[in-house]
């Protein structure tokens, strides 16, 4: 059997996880859940990856979760499960990542995405949560993420009616970070990874951090966050170097320290 989850490292510091289940549409089932919280648990520790890039193929970035593993589970088997312990690894990634989405992206494919800090989305990509057509609803954050990135008029519309969308119009609602022809995602994503994994790591892990706990907690509470980790980063080797660079009009060379 073919692996379900590809690791390749296509750049310095850039390390890409393809989903391979082509047969299914790259749909979620355990196996892929399990390999990407396993992968992801190991790169958060990897000094030697600055950006991880998460995508499928030309046809489906992730068609969904496993219908059949849980079709005819109960409420309390499905608890059992506790996938919510596989999607962890995804939410606390600490390092920047990257979901390019060619064709489609769907219930638990769009929530994998939508746990990306920034998404590539090809003009033929298909993004949706239709979970309803299925009786139930989005179970990894799809109700949640939705309407904070996109606002709640524009996310009732696409969670209760679960409808389809292109990847032109996640881009105009602002679920996308950009658009590109169909085919490039990767590439597009694989020059953005390459630009942020050279700039300093301990800074974008600050700002990864200060920009997500920020939006759950009153304004106050944000500032001081932000504010905690703009002075700790005044202990680093890399603001030193950032700075006496920029004064010395020079490349800076960042470690990570």
């Amino acid at each position: 059997m073919p692996e379900s989850l590809i690791q390749e490292q296509p750049a310095p510091r850039v390390t890409l996880l393809r989903i391979n289940r082509p047969d299914a549409r790259n749909a979620i089932n355990l196996e892929v859940r399990t390999a990407l919280a396993a992968r992801l648990e190991t790169l958060a520790a990897d000094p030697q990856t600055g950006v991880v890039i998460i995508t499928g193929d030309e046809k489906a970035f992730a068609a969904g979760a496993d219908v059949k593993l849980l079709a005819e589970r109960s409420s309390s088997q499905v608890a059992e499960l506790a996938l919510e312990r596989l999607w962890a690894p995804v939410e606390r990634f600490p390092k920047p990542m990257i979901a390019a989405v060619e064709g489609f992206a769907l219930g638990a494919g769009c929530e994998l995405a939508m746990h990306a800090d920034m998404i590539i989305a090809s003009e033929s990509a298909s993004f949706g949560l239709p979970e309803v057509k299925l009786g139930i609803m989005p179970g990894a954050g799809g109700t949640q993420r939705l309407v904070r990135a996109i606002g709640k008029f524009a996310a009732m519309r696409l969670l209760l009616t679960g409808d389809l969308f292109s990847g032109t119009r996640a881009f105009e609602l602002g679920l996308a970070s950009e658009v590109v022809a169909a085919g490039t995602a990767v590439a597009r994503a694989l020059e953005l990874a390459t630009q942020i994994a050279a700039l300093p790591p301990l800074a974008l892990r600050a700002i990864k951090q200060a920009t997500l706990q920020g939006p759950e907690q009153p304004l106050d509470q944000a500032l001081a966050v932000e504010r905690r980790l703009f002075q700790s980063l005044f202990d680093t080797s890399d603001q030193k170097e950032g700075m006496k660079a920029f004064i010395e009009k020079r490349k800076p060379m960042f470690e990570g320290k």
